[in-house]
């Protein structure tokens, strides 16, 4: 006979069911601050990433428009070419600044005196005649003619055109004085002052004249020295991820390989410069300043992160793939060539193109080996002194001109860019090649 149930027996399952659902409250609770808290740091990372994205392009997007001005030129030829040789070499040595001047002076007749002629001469760009004679010596026929030109003027005018320089200010707080200021409004009333597309900054190298200063040469100098870091680094990691994985034995002296890759990944990449300048320069004898030396060093800074990605990329293959083609009768380096490392390429070229990247972006270990040099010429190969883009920004940052501050905000955001693209390669790469097993 069963004993009839007492009143503590029939709470106690109310009593757990109670204590189960308020811990199952405390912990959706816990759930959703953590999601809360996770949605927090996205948001506030988001933040920043978009200030400092605004912030770059509100001070950068005006180093893609130059100012000029209009004027009616006229190329005597008894100035630029007196002999009527039309040869080029004479056309490009000409005095294009004295033309340039007197046609600047015909709108401004009252202007009598040497300290206001210097005054006036100050809005045309020092660079303007080089300008102007590019134009002639590519079509020789303009000697003798009277055309208008579109002329470059000097940085301040541009800085005043573009409202970085304020008007209000008093005049010993500004470099334009109100003369110059006067003088730019009456040309803007009749039309002849104009912001045009700046294709200096991106055909010339750079300058100490902000209105001349381009990113031609910096960009030309990462060109050569990714291509040739490039065609270093991907064969060599490649091959020594695929020996380490699949052919090296396992023991003491691999093991200690293995670390040390690991080790320089995360070794500061200044220590590569440091090794660069000791090693490539001091001892080999590299010419400093050059892409040669430079993708020598970023290779050895790249090498690491291409091991270590295509390492992974080879693991990924499923081990049937080297089981099935050893089946059949290849041999251990036909299964690797023919079988195992067409599929783990992908996975090898992300690793890569991202290497790549970070090699694009670095500064340090350049500043070590004389990318520092100030280097006007654009390079046309790989042993010619050059800079590379981030170098250049960190040579723009250092001066004081307000013309420099926009460029430098410019060249950011192309290398933001070309950072992006490379970035969007590596992924769509991936997306589109990578196999699932």
């Amino acid at each position: 006979m069963t004993n009839p149930s007492t009143p503590s027996d029939s709470v106690t399952p109310r009593r757990a069911a109670d204590i189960v659902n308020a811990s199952l409250k405390r912990r959706y609770a816990k759930e959703r601050r953590f999601r809360l808290i996770g949605a927090a740091a996205v948001g506030l990372g988001l933040t920043f990433v978009l200030l400092l994205f605004g912030d770059i392009i509100s001070k950068g997007y005006t180093a893609f428009q130059q100012t000029y001005i209009q004027l009616p030129v006229t190329l005597s030829e008894d100035l630029i070419d007196p002999e009527g040789t039309r040869d080029p070499m004479t056309l490009a040595r000409a005095d294009y600044m004295t033309p340039i001047r007197q046609s600047l002076r015909q709108f401004f007749p009252e202007v009598k005196d040497r300290r206001t002629r210097r005054q006036l001469n100050s809005i045309i760009s020092v660079g303007a005649p080089q300008l102007l004679g590019e134009e002639v010596v590519a079509d020789p026929a303009l000697v003798g003619t009277t055309h208008e030109y579109w002329i470059l003027v000097d940085d301040d005018i541009d800085m005043l055109v573009k409202g970085y320089i304020d008007r209000n200010a008093p005049e010993s707080d500004r470099r334009v004085n109100d003369q110059v200021i006067g003088w730019i409004d009456r040309l803007e009333q009749e039309g002849r002052v104009a912001k045009r597309f700046n294709t200096i900054f991106f055909t010339h190298g750079t300058s100490r004249e902000p209105e001349l200063a381009g990113i031609a040469g910096a960009l030309m100098g990462s060109f050569y020295t990714l291509i040739l870091a490039l065609t270093l680094s991907f064969p060599i990691g490649v091959g020594a991820a695929l020996y380490l994985e699949e052919f090296a034995p396992k023991n003491r002296w691999t093991d200690l390989i293995e670390v040390n890759i690991n080790n320089l990944a995360a070794v500061p990449s200044i220590v590569f410069g440091l090794l660069g300048l000791a090693v490539f320069i001091g001892f080999f004898g590299v010419p400093r300043s050059t892409p040669l030396v430079a993708a020598l060093v970023l290779t050895l800074m790249t090498l690491p992160i291409i091991i270590i990605s295509s390492r992974a990329a080879l693991k990924s293959v499923p081990p049937s793939i080297r089981e099935a083609a050893l089946g059949v009768g290849a041999s251990p380096l036909q299964t690797q060539f023919h079988h195992v490392l067409p599929l783990a390429m992908p996975g090898m070229l992300t690793g890569t193109i991202l290497g790549m990247a970070h090699a694009l972006g670095e500064t340090a270990p350049l500043l070590m080996i004389g990318m520092i040099a100030f280097i006007v010429d654009v390079p046309g190969g790989f042993t010619d002194p050059a800079t590379v883009l981030p170098v250049q920004i960190f040579l723009w940052a250092d001066s004081p001109e307000r013309g420099f501050v926009e460029r430098t905000s410019a060249a950011i955001m192309v290398l933001l860019a070309f950072l992006f693209l490379m970035n969007l390669a590596a992924v769509l790469l991936r997306r589109r090649f990578e196999r699932r097993w």
